[in-house]
């Protein structure tokens, strides 16, 4: 593990951070300006950082601005004096892990900066993670399933149909796939079939010779060849005309195929990968998809799950577009405060992951501070704070925040909550009933006594109406 930095002009307060860390058996380097630090950390990092703000030369402010755009997930404890903390909050809000005022109580600083090495291995693991599989991220069984079968058909070229909602990453799993192939340093090829009219698809797909048709003043390489080698992928094959169907089928049983206009065969050595959100087997039936093409691509089936089944990969899911979004813009990195992340993970997301990802570069480019709060979200996903954690994601929620304080470390923690649940349900009760305890106890299905003391030991002295 790397070392905690402690950074401080004040011989005696590195001596004692010293001593105390050497005594818990923590690992540390010290600096006696900022500077010092600075040029250390062209050649290393710490796990942790100590540091007090003012100091000759640059100031803590300045090493903790450069530290966080090079290394934003490394903790930083703020040293200070208690007339700086105003000021240190106000400069360093969402920015430093802790603030530890001067005097300090040894045993509380050193206690700290075990709590921000916590912190920093925990983040540590969730970047590694998110680095090895950025292509598709997710902890929940049913994108473990999705994992396996990627793993499975790594040696095998079958035919794959992928169905999944809008936005669920169809294309990314599309991807993988081809990785994941024998066909891996040959081309993948996407098209989807939705978005290109009808009458330029299949010039699209397969090319054309010169003077097919008006405007087709050269000989073009369609898809199919464009691919060649390597994967093909059609997406949104629901969609795609009868007549097509009809051609795709055709290249699927003799693997030959003509260019519009062309009269020479081509053989087609392409894998083919498809997919769609709706639902084949019922277009099959309604007469909209061929039966026998759609048993030529239905081979192996993978499904996507939408982002509302899989709500435990929304934190995971968000930290990571939110790094994604400051690199391609170039931009500060932000994080979510643990109340954000415990709001977005109760969402629905009809959107799926792309309405995430669109959402986390957003909030890179509007959101003014570090750390971003529930307050910062757009209006249309900060209005319904109570809605999102109503009855069918009240318990994600606590689940969340019980998870958050035994990371923590706390104890006493079903003492804790409990009180926060009764206060809840007995501040809405009262709320819908206007303040009457009488049809509020009903509602809650206690007596009007039993109501009475409670409130009287929340402290919530809840007027009587």
């Amino acid at each position: 593990m790397k070392a905690v930095w402690i950074i401080d002009d004040d011989r005696s307060i590195r001596w004692v951070l010293e001593k105390s860390l050497a005594r818990a058996s923590i690992e540390f380097k010290s600096f006696t300006t900022a500077d010092d630090a600075l040029r250390a950390l062209a050649k290393e990092q710490p796990q942790v950082v100590v540091s007090d703000i003012r100091m000759p030369g640059s100031s803590g402010l300045d090493f903790l601005q450069a530290l966080h755009q090079r290394y934003p997930l490394i903790p930083v404890i703020i040293m200070t004096a208690y007339s700086d903390l105003e000021s240190a909050v106000s400069a360093f809000q969402g920015g430093a892990f802790e603030y530890l005022p001067k005097p300090f109580d040894i045993n509380h600083a050193v206690e700290l900066i075990r709590r921000a090495l916590e912190q920093s291995r925990h983040k540590s693991a969730e970047v590694g993670e998110v680095e090895v599989a950025a292509e598709i991220l997710g902890h929940a069984p049913a994108m473990q399933e999705v994992f396996r079968a990627i793993g499975k058909l790594s040696n095998s070229l079958a035919t794959v149909l992928i169905n999944g909602e809008s936005g669920t990453g169809k294309e990314l799993v599309a991807h993988a796939l081809h990785r994941h192939s024998a066909r891996a340093d040959q081309p993948f090829i996407a098209i989807n079939t939705a978005a290109i009219p009808k009458d330029l698809l299949e010039s699209e797909l397969f090319g054309h010779e010169r003077g097919a048709f008006t405007g087709a003043a050269a000989t073009r390489r369609g898809r199919f060849e464009q691919a060649e080698g390597g994967t093909l992928f059609l997406d949104e094959i629901g969609d795609m005309p009868p007549e097509l169907q009809t051609r795709l089928l055709r290249v699927l049983s003799d693997g030959n195929y003509y260019r519009v206009g062309g009269h020479q065969p081509i053989k087609a050595n392409v894998r083919i990968i498809t997919a769609t959100h709706q639902n084949l087997e019922e277009r099959v039936k309604l007469g909209l998809f061929r039966e026998d093409l759609f048993h030529r691509l239905n081979v192996i089936r993978l499904r996507l799950p939408p982002l509302r089944e899989r709500r435990e990969d929304i934190p995971l899911l968000a930290k990571y577009f939110l790094q994604k979004s400051a690199q391609e813009l170039v931009s500060e990195q932000k994080q979510f405060s643990e109340a954000t992340l415990t709001h977005l993970g109760a969402q629905d997301f009809p959107g799926n992951v792309r309405q995430l990802e669109n959402l986390c570069h957003w909030l890179t480019v509007m959101t003014p501070s570090q750390v971003i709060e529930i307050t910062d979200l757009p209006p249309e996903w900060r209005d319904n704070v109570t809605a999102s954690v109503m009855p069918g994601d009240w318990s994600f929620a606590l689940a969340n925040q019980v998870a958050q304080a035994l990371q923590r470390g706390e104890e006493g923690i079903m003492e804790n909550f409990a009180p926060l649940f009764e206060r809840t349900l007995i501040l809405q009760a009262l709320h819908h009933t206007n303040g009457r305890r009488i049809e509020a106890a009903i509602l809650l299905g206690i007596g009007r006594n039993t109501l009475t003391r409670k409130i009287q030991e929340l402290g919530l002295d809840e007027p009587e109406a």
